[in-house]
C-alpha cells in the first residue's frame, strides 16, 4: 500500500506540471477563422477545409509568412473531427523542392477554446525554440489538436488521436499551395513530447498515400507509463501540500478528456459533486484560471471510488494514454533533464530502456543540469544535427 502511495505521488508530481503555466489574459485572436462552432462538412483525414493569413499579433518573429488553417482529422473515438493549426514559413526564398517541415506538438494550455495556441502569442521559450527551427530552414506546422478552438473536448494525452492530429496537419498544409517539401519530422515537449513519440509510432501508417516522407522525432520532457498510476486514483490518494493547485488542475483535465473519450465507462458514477464541478470547469478554463478555481481542492476529493473500480477503466486508460514501445520505423530522439521535477527523469529513461529492449531506433540525450523547461533549449545543439542527418 505504501509503495502504491509513493508511486501515485510521484506520478502526480509529474502530471501536475505537464501543464505549461501560460496565462491567456487577452481574448483569442482567430485571424478571421473562428471554427469553435464549425458545423460544415468534414472530409477524409488531412483534408484542407479553409486557410487564412495568420494575424501578425500571433505569428513568430522569425517567420516570413504564416497562416492559420482548418483541416479534417479524427477524434479519440476515431470519428471525423476538425482541428486548426498554424503554419510558419522561414524568411527568404524556398529551396528547390520546398521547405522541409518540423511539426510542433505543443504542451498543455487547457481544454477550452479560449486556450487555443494558434490564437495567442507563443511563450518566450517556444518563440526561441520554434524560431530556431525556422532559422535552420524548416517550415513549422503547429496543430492545436482537435477540440481546441473546434467542436468537442480535446483528447488530452490520447496517443492515437494526437498522432492523427499532427500527421493530418502536415498533410493538410501540403494542400495550401505553399513551397513545402514532403520531408518532415515532429518535435514536442512535455505533453507534446508524448505526442511527438506517439506521432513517431504512427506517422508512416497515418500518412500512407499522401506523398509525405516522414523522417523522425525529437521529444523532450516526455511522460510515459503514466496510465499505470492514473488508474489507481481515488478518494484515498494522499498528496504533499507543496503540489498546490497544479495537481488539481491536471487531474481535472485528464478526467474531463477521458470522460469525453470514453462515455461508455460512465465515470460520473465515481465522481463526487466536487469532482463533477472540477471536470465541468476543466472543459472551459485555461490552466491558470483552472488552477486558481481549484486551489482549495484536492484530487482525492474528486472521487467517491477508485478509477480501478470501474470495469474496463484500466485497460481503457492504457489504450488511451499508453505510448507504444515497439513499431517505430524512424529514429526517435529523447531528451531528458536530470533536474526535471515536473516529469521525473525516470519516465523518459524507462521509455528509452523499453524501446531499446525492443530493438527500436531511439537515441537518449541526458542533460544533468537542466530542469523540465530548460531541457528544450539545451537540447538544440544535439537535436539540430540529429534532424539535419534525417532530413538530408
Amino acid at each position: 500500500m505504501r509503495r502504491t502511495s509513493i508511486l501515485l505521488t510521484t506520478a502526480l508530481l509529474a502530471l501536475s506540471t505537464l501543464v505549461a503555466p501560460v496565462a491567456h489574459a487577452a481574448a483569442p485572436v482567430w485571424s478571421g477563422l473562428n471554427a469553435s462552432d464549425y458545423s460544415g462538412p468534414i472530409g477524409a483525414p488531412g483534408t484542407l477545409v479553409e486557410s487564412v493569413p495568420l494575424d501578425p499579433a500571433v505569428t513568430l518573429p522569425a517567420a516570413g509568412s504564416a497562416y492559420r488553417f482548418l483541416y479534417s482529422t479524427v477524434d479519440a473515438r476515431d470519428q471525423p473531427a476538425v482541428s486548426t493549426a498554424a503554419v510558419f514559413l522561414p524568411r527568404g526564398a524556398a529551396p528547390d523542392g520546398g521547405w522541409p517541415i518540423v511539426a510542433w506538438a505543443h504542451g498543455t494550455v487547457g481544454l477550452g477554446d479560449d486556450c487555443t495556441p494558434s490564437a495567442h502569442p507563443r511563450n518566450e521559450r517556444d518563440v526561441a525554440y520554434l524560431g530556431h527551427w525556422l532559422d535552420q530552414g524548416y517550415a513549422v506546422v503547429a496543430s492545436d489538436y482537435a477540440g481546441l478552438g473546434t467542436p468537442g473536448v480535446m483528447a488530452y494525452l490520447d496517443t492515437v488521436s494526437t498522432a492523427h492530429g499532427v500527421v493530418d496537419s502536415v498533410v493538410a498544409a501540403h494542400r495550401m499551395a505553399l513551397p513545402l517539401s514532403p520531408r518532415w519530422a515532429v518535435v514536442g515537449q512535455s505533453q507534446g513530447g508524448a505526442g511527438a513519440v506517439g506521432t513517431a509510432r504512427y506517422a508512416t501508417e497515418f500518412s500512407a498515400g499522401s506523398g509525405l516522407d516522414y523522417r523522425g522525432a525529437v521529444a523532450t520532457g516526455t511522460p510515459a507509463f503514466i496510465e499505470e498510476i492514473v488508474g489507481k486514483a481515488g478518494p484515498d490518494m494522499a498528496l504533499p501540500p507543496e503540489l498546490g493547485s497544479g495537481a488539481n488542475a491536471y487531474s481535472a483535465y485528464i478526467l474531463a478528456a477521458f470522460r469525453a473519450a470514453r462515455p461508455d465507462l460512465n465515470l460520473d458514477r465515481i465522481l463526487s459533486p466536487v469532482g463533477l464541478d472540477a471536470v465541468a470547469r476543466a472543459e472551459v478554463l485555461c490552466y491558470q484560471d483552472l488552477a486558481a478555481a481549484l486551489a482549495t481542492s484536492r484530487p482525492s476529493g474528486f472521487f467517491t471510488a477508485t478509477l480501478a473500480s470501474v470495469p474496463g477503466a484500466e485497460a481503457a486508460l492504457t489504450e488511451y494514454m499508453g505510448i507504444p514501445t515497439s513499431g517505430y520505423d524512424r529514429p526517435v530522439f529523447l531528451g531528458v533533464g536530470l533536474r526535471d521535477r515536473d516529469v521525473p527523469p525516470s519516465s523518459s529513461l524507462r521509455l528509452d530502456e523499453a524501446m531499446r529492449a525492443n530493438g527500436q531506433p531511439v537515441e537518449l540525450h541526458v542533460y544533468p543540469d537542466e530542469d523540465h523547461s530548460g531541457t528544450v533549449l539545451a537540447s538544440i545543439p544535439d537535436s539540430t544535427p540529429f534532424l539535419a542527418r534525417l532530413m538530408s
